[in-house]
């Protein structure tokens, strides 16, 4: 039969139009395959050797087989019919019998199971559920009910990094993933922590005064015994050791008595550094904690993430590794005090008045002499990070990770216990989608639960640096769930640029459903009401500022104050409750919400996304800045620098030109197919990973982004290095800068040409 259908075809013009020449092949067998190209390559004679069909053209001009082949005598025509009707017959007996052979039992296939309906294959063409169905499911799955079991589930007491109420943990976190049949698996390490030491203890003696031995320590803190004079230095931020320099004020082997909050332990031990001082104390203010003046504070002075000892790589087996400190372990020591303690040694000092902003407290002077001695222990622990897995239904080697840090240092109820919480009602929430309302994600959701993470995020960056060449190029976002609900006065958000507009309109989709939880986003101010800065102690900055991976973290604030009970033994349910005036299980569902829009919108559309025109205009700014302090130099110091900042300008402008073109070849595109949007959210998975530098050790700068890392490859400490040089500065080195500003030019092009895409859209003008 199709042999009479392929004869008629050709007769009568080609092949119908129903059929193709690739669908012909396929329905043919035997000899017939034969027959088929003979047939095109008489077509392909016809149509003037195009090898193009000339009716799949619709050319007008086309003339039909029979008028430019056969006459139009009736001698012809008779011949013709005849002809046709007898290939006709002979095609029908011929397909009969086919048929029929077909149809007789073979005693092989009655053997083999046969599925009861089609396999559905899914190809990516359109999601399977419209968005606002996917977060109405997703809606319908939170409330305030569950989180309460949830936390219950997940408290305990006691569940340090590494120990048996940790590992304890674990197991209850992977059975659950496993009860909402999720692929689980686990990823094991053996990290170096210091701890406080088990048979001694660490003291501090003020004057005369009885000897103090806390009982809070900070990890990584230099060991050893240092005397010296108490200096106050407010929250020891950059800015507070300027004022302290700007009063003439010697700070060399001085003891900094420091309080707690602005910026991280670690950067407050860091800055006291640079001043020469001898060793830092830090403590509670009371109004932080009243009532609770005799809290012991914990934390860690690393200024960086992960475990110390292997820097740039993973702890997986320390005895396959050369010895490694990281630079970010501090030269001096440092402890914590009560605020009781605190308080009584500001009693005391002497000397000039501190500012009022700081308190109504003297600076110190040189008979406020304090011992303070550190004797912390050095130990290995075995850790265990926890993961489970939704694969996605087209993209599924492309997957975005949300995760919670497991580990505290008491109850930890705020710091751990919620987030973790949530995270494992988000995956019951997306797992139970699956099964009952028929979502499909085009991409991975990957749940993780970090360990050690009060020890710097060191689960988390340990399982970067351990996977990180598959993870640049695969994971194209990370949401961190830690301390997520710490008031409810406020909301913070901390991200990649790349993430604003998504915020945004997560924001707005979620303001309407609880107005009372987010009214603060109406009055069209929302970036500065709600962005702020991501620190390095976030679990978030290793992802985007080590990894060049999409990150965000968010939080519920108590207004511009911390949560006082973070780092503390007092961080349990009934103090959360008590700052949260009894919302925390509302406030859970609602951070539930903003965190599943995002998760779910990233996995169901085509297209990732992310906003490449932020970046461009953050670059600007940047570039603008280094221009006119590079200008203001010059006139003082003319050949110093380079003439100008054309090069950077032009890398900027470069970027700029790249973004903008991917965003108008996305709207001329058509995004139903696959692989060409594969292609589109590569390029845009690219941004943040290529604005890592590539002439930087990772061992010795790991935070390699130039926007949001630290070290002299970033161009905010380009711009530092210009006031540097401007006030002749000692620390100044022109040939280092030059340096510098080449290789923060070229970190910028090869971003845009990344972006560009293929090799013939590049746009090298510099």
């Amino acid at each position: 039969m199709d042999q009479a259908r392929s004869t008629i075809a050709k007769i009568f013009n080609g092949e119908p139009h129903s059929y193709t020449r690739f669908n012909l092949t396929q329905n043919m067998e035997g000899d017939n395959s034969h027959v088929e190209m003979k047939l095109s390559s008489e077509m392909d004679e016809e149509v003037g050797g195009n090898g193009v069909g000339a009716h799949l053209n619709h050319n007008p001009n086309h003339k039909s087989y029979m008028t430019s082949k056969l006459g139009r005598t009736p001698k012809n025509l008779c011949f013709m019919v005849v002809t046709i009707l007898l290939i006709f017959i002979t095609g029908y007996l011929i397909g009969y019998l086919v048929h029929r052979k077909r149809n007789l039992p073979d005693s092989c296939a009655t053997s083999m199971d046969q599925p009861d309906q089609p396999i559905f294959h899914e190809t990516g063409a359109a999601p399977l559920m419209a968005w606002s169905d996917v977060k109405n499911a997703f809606g319908q799955k939170l409330s305030a009910s569950n989180f309460q079991t949830a936390f219950s589930e997940v408290s305990s007491a006691s569940h340090r990094a590494g120990s048996s109420g940790d590992d304890a943990l674990a197991d209850k976190v992977i059975k659950k993933f496993q009860e909402y049949g999720m692929k689980t698996w686990t990823d094991e390490h053996f990290i170096k922590v210091q701890d406080r030491p088990l048979s001694g203890f660490n003291k501090v003696l003020f004057k005369n005064g009885t000897e103090e031995r806390p009982k809070g320590f900070l990890s990584y803190s230099a060991n050893g015994n240092v005397t010296g004079a108490v200096l106050y230095a407010y929250f020891g931020r950059e800015g507070d050791f300027t004022l302290l320099q700007n009063k003439k004020i010697n700070m060399n082997g001085r003891v900094m008595l420091i309080r707690a909050g602005k910026i991280s332990f670690a950067e407050k031990v860091a800055n006291a550094a640079k001043m020469n001082a001898s060793a830092v104390l830090i403590y509670k203010d009371p109004t932080d904690v009243p009532s609770e003046t005799i809290t012991e504070l914990f934390g860690h002075v690393h200024l960086g993430s992960g475990d110390p000892y292997t820097p740039g790589f993973p702890s997986f087996n320390h005895t396959q590794f050369p010895p490694a400190v990281s630079s970010g372990l501090p030269s001096i020591l440092a402890q914590t005090i009560t605020a009781q303690t605190a308080t009584n040694i500001l009693r005391q000092l002497g000397g000039e008045p501190a500012p009022l902003e700081w308190g109504v407290h003297k600076f110190g002077d040189g008979n406020d002499v304090i011992t303070m001695e550190v004797n912390n222990v050095l130990t290995e622990k075995k850790i265990n990070n926890v993961f489970g897995v939704i694969e996605g239904f087209v993209d599924a080697d492309r997957y975005m990770v949300i995760g919670a840090q497991r580990d505290a240092w008491g109850p930890g109820f705020a710091s751990s216990t919620v987030g973790t919480g949530v995270l494992l009602e988000m995956a019951r929430s997306i797992s139970d989608m699956l099964k009952k309302d028929g979502f499909k994600p085009r991409r991975s959701i990957v749940f993780a639960s970090w360990s050690a993470g009060e020890y710097g995020s060191v689960g988390a960056t340990e399982w970067l640096e351990g996977y990180l060449s598959s993870l640049s190029s695969k994971a194209f976002s990370y949401i961190n769930l830690d301390g997520i609900v710490a008031g409810h006065k406020g909301f913070k958000v901390a991200a990649s640029p790349l993430m604003y507009s998504l915020i945004e309109r997560t924001l707005k989709e979620v303001g309407l459903q609880d107005k009372s939880l987010f009214s603060q986003f109406g009055n069209g101010k929302w970036e500065s009401n709600v962005l702020a800065p991501l620190k390095m102690d976030n679990a978030a900055y290793p992802f985007i500022a080590f990894s060049g991976i999409p990150s965000l973290s968010f939080r519920f604030t108590s207004g511009y104050l911390d949560y006082p009970y973070f780092g503390t033994l007092l961080d349990t349910q009934e103090k959360l409750i008590t700052v949260t005036s009894n919302q925390h299980l509302q406030l859970a569902e609602a951070a539930t919400k903003f965190a599943g829009h995002i998760v779910l919108r990233l996995v169901h559309d085509h297209l990732l996304q992310m906003d490449l025109t932020k970046y461009d205009k953050i670059i600007r700014i940047h570039v603008a800045q280094i221009n006119r302090k590079v200008n203001t130099v010059q006139r003082e110091q003319p050949n110093l620098v380079p003439t100008s900042v054309h090069w950077l300008m032009s890398a900027s402008g470069s970027y700029s030109r790249a973004s903008r073109n991917l965003m108008k070849d996305i709207q001329n595109s058509d995004l139903s197919q696959i692989e060409m949007c594969r292609i589109y959210n590569d390029r845009i998975m690219s941004v943040e990973r290529n604005l890592l530098s590539a002439y930087v050790s990772a061992r010795e700068s790991p935070f390699r982004h130039i926007l949001f890392g630290s070290g002299p490859h970033t161009l905010k400490e380009l711009s530092n290095h210009l006031d540097a040089l401007k006030t002749d500065s000692p620390e100044a080195d022109i040939d280092q800068f030059r340096n510098q500003f080449a290789l923060a030019t070229w970190t910028i092009q090869g971003c845009a040409t990344a972006l560009a895409g293929d090799m013939w859209s590049l746009d090298n003008e510099i």
